[in-house]
């Protein structure tokens, strides 16, 4: 394995967390079973790879790693597909209800029935990259205006990304939470609606609805392996995808469910530092790191409600082993099957072989040669001048 492995600092954080009834009550299983229920209708729907990686399971010293590949999702690269264009499907649902008194169903707005309607409803966003590229691809689908905020440092490949899906894309010159913040002030101001996948006080639909779509993906990797893993691996941002993970996870496998690792940036650690306060707890990103799908300072406070009963462990990674990772995987090094992946879906992959490499860490975490290991790649090529880089070495090791 690389050297940028063995040199890398993990921070850990382990809690002991008290079970409650979050995973299902925050989310729940007629959420998951909606959402899965419409989002199998879409013209191009397809369940994604779950890739056996063999090899790498080998070299670790654990039973088996399960790589969820979401890459081939909708032809867009990324789970946020599920997410993103499901919650706006639902909030065009909400609003011509409201507007019409009528019962709506979602088929109906799907099949383009209330198209002159969806045509007088603005969504907007703040996004990294890929949560804007659902919302856009979802508005185009549905024929709703889309206006999406980018920070200073989302790259032009991914902004270019979400005009070429007919939305307006908006860039600031401030970090990620600056972009949300004005999404939701101009959206107040304007009359348009903010389709997120952060909760804040007072607005919870769009996010759960959000993270209800991510289950599609949860309930593919669990119908495909054959036991329920022992460790699940979760890249945190805000936290959507980890709660949303961590609890259709329990949801399936109940008492066999997986112990839950969250995994972020050290560069923008806000989950890690919840876990240390024991409350959702906001931090400064003074630095962007190279997962920019992870480069969140402010939880979800939605998410953070699941993640402190099901989470039992909290890991930073440095960026200098994303880039060894995502090389690992597309040059097929333990030989297993050529996986092209997006910095933010490594998170977990570059956590466990540094973790592999630190005994007391790799103890800490429980795991040996009988573990079963879930990991979600999150996203595919999502830029490609980026993946050119760091195939060549050029970006971050």
């Amino acid at each position: 394995m690389n050297e940028a492995f063995a040199k890398a600092k993990l921070a850990h954080v382990a809690v002991a967390p008290e079970r409650g009834d979050a995973a299902e009550r925050v989310l729940t299983r007629d959420d998951f079973a909606r959402a899965y229920e419409e989002i199998t209708q879409w013209a191009g729907y397809a369940p994604t790879p779950l890739v056996s990686l063999e090899g790498l399971a080998r070299a670790l010293g654990v039973a088996r790693i399960e790589y969820k590949d979401e890459g081939p999702r909708f032809g867009l690269g990324s789970f946020k597909a599920l997410g993103g264009s499901y919650a706006a499907l639902r909030v065009l649902q909400r609003e011509i209800v409201r507007r019409t008194g009528e019962e709506v169903a979602l088929e109906a707005i799907r099949e383009g029935r209330y198209a002159d309607a969806c045509r007088e409803i603005t969504l907007v966003s703040a996004t990294d990259g890929n949560h804007g590229r659902s919302l856009a691809w979802g508005c185009q689908r549905f024929g709703a205006p889309c206006r999406i905020y980018i920070h200073a440092e989302v790259s032009e490949g991914r902004a270019q990304a979400m005009r070429d899906l007919g939305a307006e894309v908006v860039r600031i010159t401030g970090d990620y939470d600056d972009s949300v913040a004005l999404a939701k002030a101009e959206a107040e101001a304007n009359g348009w609606f903010v389709v997120s996948d952060t909760s804040w006080p007072g607005y919870s639909a769009p996010p759960r609805d959000v993270m209800a779509g991510y289950g599609v993906m949860v309930r593919e990797a669990c119908e495909a392996m054959e036991a329920a893993p022992t460790h699940v691996f979760l890249q945190g941002g805000v936290g959507g995808l980890a709660a949303a993970a961590a609890a259709a996870l329990r949801q399936y496998w109940g008492a066999e469910s997986p112990r839950v690792v969250v995994v972020e940036p050290e560069l923008a650690a806000c989950l890690i530092e919840s876990a240390r306060k024991g409350a959702a707890t906001q931090v400064v990103i003074a630095e962007e790191t190279i997962m920019a799908g992870l480069s969140c300072g402010e939880p979800s406070e939605m998410a953070w409600d699941v993640l402190r009963e099901e989470a039992t462990d909290f890991l930073t990674i440095p960026d200098s082993i994303v880039a060894p990772t995502v090389r690992l995987l597309a040059r097929q090094e333990t030989g297993d099957a050529k996986v092209e992946a997006g910095e933010s879906a490594v998170a977990g992959l570059a956590a466990l072989i540094a973790a592999q490499m630190d005994d007391t860490l790799w103890q800490a975490l429980g795991l040996g040669a009988n573990s079963r290991v879930l990991l979600i790649g999150s996203e595919g090529v999502t830029d490609p001048e980026i993946f050119r880089q760091i195939m060549e070495g050029d970006m971050h090791g």
